[in-house]
């Protein structure tokens, strides 16, 4: 096997919002995630915040809070403080553009539900074709603009009648 000597899985996912309070009931009251705990403020009168964050020396990292959405990898949402101006959010279609997918079992009552708390959806559920055949998903914002999705697939992918490794997936955390 190659890879990293003794990789298990995937631990967590971090981003930085421009506001942690709205992120955080955005993920709490609209998302169903659960807050654990926080840590900040960090900030080094040193290199260390470019040795180790690739960041500028000067960036105060004011919280950090870790958050548990039922099943799956963990989640940290950043809150910075540059010395320069923060770069736009990034979209899908550029350098570092990401998304956070959660799975649900009905995607149209997660819909229904989002619509509901006035969360802006990106168009109608979408059927993929081909090696996903079976999974439905799409797209919505949160309220600073971060892309993030919906995936269902409660009858399998059609991959799935002739692979011999499976995608990971919240029902089944141990294939």
């Amino acid at each position: 096997m190659t890879g990293i000597p003794g990789l298990v899985g995937t631990e967590h996912i971090g981003f930085t919002v421009p506001d942690l309070e709205e992120a955080t009931r955005f993920f709490v009251d609209v998302v169903g995630c659960e807050w654990l705990y926080s840590l900040g403020p960090f900030q080094d009168d040193g290199d260390w915040m470019t040795e180790h964050l690739a960041v500028h020396p000067r960036t105060v990292m004011r919280e950090n809070r870790f958050f548990r959405c039922r099943t799956g990898p963990n989640f940290e949402i950043f809150a910075y403080e540059p010395p320069e101006p923060p770069a736009p959010q990034p979209r899908n279609s550029d350098i570092g553009g990401h998304h956070l997918a959660f799975y649900v079992e009905d995607l149209d009552a997660a819909v229904d539900y989002l619509r509901a708390k006035d969360v802006r959806v990106l168009g109608a559920p979408t059927a993929s074709t081909r090696h996903n055949e079976g999974q439905r998903w799409v797209y919505f914002l949160s309220p600073w603009g971060m892309q993030l999705e919906l995936v269902s697939y409660p009858n399998g992918k059609a991959y799935e009648r002739t692979a011999t490794t499976l995608l990971w997936h919240p029902a089944n955390p141990g294939e």
